[in-house]
């Protein structure tokens, strides 16, 4: 009886009729908005709150010290006179569209080598996991600086075949590189999920093609890269918003100068600058909103351009 009452009430709604809760119900409801009052809360004092404040400030002259005077678009407007600015987003633009790539290849690569079955299978999928968690850390970015300086492991490896090492992080031409390296190393995160993908692609479709003969190469082509497209999608999206975010490793590898001739000045180093160095804060808010609206302009991009190589398996 109880699950027809329950029919007849699922009815009713559809319908458009409204059933007053029970008592229990009341109850349960009131204890669900209890448990989501933190989260509530947090929401709009630590997210909403600080963004709504931002906007406003972007359209200010506010210093910290003084109260916000109103400047209008002035703030925008001097993003198109400020060459450091662009420099800043030409930076950012390389790291993203060259590090995020290599970073998914290396990490597809490796999950269709982990995916065989090796043997300590939970062993090397967390010592390739270990970079994801430390990469955006201090300690692995003063690390980077220390193989990658003069007196480096790199040189010491390259002095050992005679050949003569150079300052990577202080030589405009290498010191992105050197932080390009960093990004595609911890290629842990994308990794896993690549791996979790292939464990979920039925097994008939490969033994169809054995039965047909198609090569291994065939294999990757025709089934797993395809039904595999959802998940280098959810990747590639995540991977481009945090490469776009990246702050550490250029903070500190750069000493938080930028680099050699501003070779590794991220528009997020440039903004921290611009805030919390020069406490031009009606500037640097200006300039966060205008990384949120590059990143939102190429999420939409990538839903776009996804309805054609996305395949997903209904």
């Amino acid at each position: 009886m109880s699950v027809l009452s329950e029919l007849s009430d699922l009815k009713r709604v559809k319908g458009g009729g409204k059933r007053k809760l029970t008592a229990g119900e009341k109850k349960e409801e009131r204890a669900g908005f209890l448990f989501l009052g933190p989260w509530i809360v947090g929401l709009v004092l630590i997210t909403i709150g600080p963004m709504i404040a931002s906007l406003y400030l972007s359209f200010t002259d506010y210093n910290l010290l003084q109260a916000p005077e109103w400047v209008g678009l002035e703030n925008y407007a001097r993003m198109l006179d400020d060459p450091r600015l662009m420099n800043s987003l030409k930076v950012t633009f390389l790291f993203v569209f060259i590090s995020v790539p290599l970073q998914l290849a290396a990490a597809l690569g490796l999950a269709l080598v982990l995916d065989r079955g090796l043997r300590g299978m939970g062993l090397y999928r967390s010592v390739y996991y270990l970079p994801s968690l430390l990469g955006g850390s201090v300690a692995i970015a003063v690390l980077w600086r220390q193989i990658f300086g003069t007196q480096g492991l790199v040189n010491q490896v390259l002095g050992a075949f005679g050949i003569q090492g150079q300052g990577w992080i202080s030589d405009p031409s290498t010191a992105l590189g050197t932080l390009m390296i960093l990004n595609i190393w911890t290629f842990g995160a994308p990794m896993i999920i690549f791996l979790a993908g292939l464990r979920q692609i039925p097994t008939m479709y490969y033994e169809a093609a054995s039965v047909d003969a198609a090569s291994k190469f065939r294999q990757l082509a025709t089934i797993t890269l395809p039904l595999l497209t959802p998940i280098i999608f959810f990747n590639l999206v995540l991977q481009i918003i945090g490469a776009f975010q990246s702050f550490t490793q250029a903070f500190v590898v750069s000493g938080g100068t930028g680099g050699p001739a501003d070779s590794t000045m991220f528009y997020t180093l440039y903004l921290y600058q611009k805030g919390f160095g020069n406490f031009d804060m009606g500037y640097a808010s200006a300039m966060a909103w205008l990384l949120l609206v590059i990143i939102a302009i190429f999420t939409f991009i990538n839903f776009i351009a996804s309805k054609y190589w996305v395949f997903y398996d209904d």
